[in-house]
């Protein structure tokens, strides 16, 4: 027999949105406009490179992020994605199979994913009803082998945020000993003003960990860089774990460019806002359920009707996102192909 992990036999498959041949794509929080030119061109010219290895320390981008952040370079690591940061959190706080990683249910399909390639056990405390973090429940989970918590705000697929005061006193709730990751990959999407911003926390919160991501905002999904602020005791140990050379010389030049035509790229996301509400709306008035969401996608709660929508949308080349049997998250994209799910989804009785 070959020496395999036998419980790898269960891992659950992460499933990526369906493309498919003339259809609209709806399933994947892409942004549908490509990166601008000078962002081109500095992945570009970073690709003529391509017979080196990159800097195995991301040393120029560390140094960009942290001074866009304010704070010292010992405090970000740099991943191959913020899913790749998730797993490395794993991997620097889980040893045992008894120890315990708590995130909400439903949210990101990838953290039930790391902690069990990590040896380690998902405690899911449900969402409440509203389609939001219930951090009182998710407090009281904590245990003796609680080693590392994810909160997802905006949530994905729920698009519902956590609040700066609700966070702090989750935060003081659960105490200085366990990790608590607060994974922001949609958060240059957020208007609410009361929405935490982990950034403003760290000092207060040694334990903390926040996620963001150049793959929503700074279209650079295709190129795979995320980033964790925290503390530098934390940071060294997710660069200690991560893989050699697993951020590419052309995704580290992409990522520098993005942050120099920030402001380009971000106006980019006033447009998606205003079209969120528009779609929400217009879902919510033909009777859909669909929490206020601080992303760039919509959840409409259908329960059993999940794959059946999805189907009747894929009917209509219209690709969203069925997360069968709680809901359809979908991507809030350009005016034109949101009026193509929104006469999709007023053609399904809700």
């Amino acid at each position: 027999m070959t020496p395999i992990r036998p419980d790898l036999a269960s891992l659950p498959a992460y499933v990526p949105g369906r493309a498919v041949p003339g259809a609209i794509k709806l399933a994947s929080n892409e942004v549908p406009i490509p990166p601008p030119a000078p962002v081109l061109a500095a992945i570009a010219e970073a690709a003529g490179g391509g017979n080196r290895y990159p800097d195995l320390a991301a040393v120029a981008l560390t140094e960009r992020l942290a001074a866009e952040l304010g704070v010292g370079t010992e405090r970000i690591a740099v991943g191959c994605g913020s899913v790749s940061l998730c797993q490395q959190l794993v991997q620097i706080s889980c040893r045992e199979t008894t120890d315990e990683v708590i995130f909400a249910w439903r949210s990101f399909e990838a953290y039930p994913i790391v902690t069990q390639i990590g040896n380690a056990r998902a405690v899911t405390p449900p969402l409440d009803g509203d389609f939001r973090h219930d951090l009182d429940a998710m407090a009281a989970a904590v245990t003796p082998n609680t080693r590392l918590i994810f909160v997802c705000s905006p949530n994905n697929p729920t698009g519902t945020v956590v609040h700066r005061a609700e966070f702090e006193r989750f935060l003081a709730a659960v105490g200085p000993d366990v990790l608590v990751a607060l994974d922001e990959a949609y958060f240059e999407y957020v208007t609410d003003p009361e929405a935490v911003d982990g950034t403003r926390l760290l000092e207060a919160h040694p334990n903390l960990v926040v996620l963001r991501t150049f793959s929503k905002a700074y279209r650079l999904a295709g190129l795979r860089v995320g980033y964790a602020v925290t503390a530098p005791d934390i940071a060294t140990a997710l660069r200690k774990v991560c893989a050699p050379f697993s951020i590419s010389s052309v995704a580290q030049a992409g990522a520098i460019a993005a942050l120099d035509h920030a402001s380009e790229l971000l106006a980019a996301c006033k447009e998606v806002v205003g079209e969120r509400v528009r779609v929400r709306e217009a879902l919510v008035a033909a009777g859909y359920t669909v929490p206020p969401t601080q992303a760039n996608f919509v959840w409409l709660a259908l329960g059993e009707r999940t794959a059946d929508f999805a189907r009747h949308c894929g009917e209509r080349e219209v690709i969203v996102r069925p997360f069968h049997p709680d809901g359809v998250r979908v991507t809030v994209s350009s005016p034109e192909e949101n009026d193509r799910l929104l006469e999709a989804a007023l053609a399904f009785a809700p």
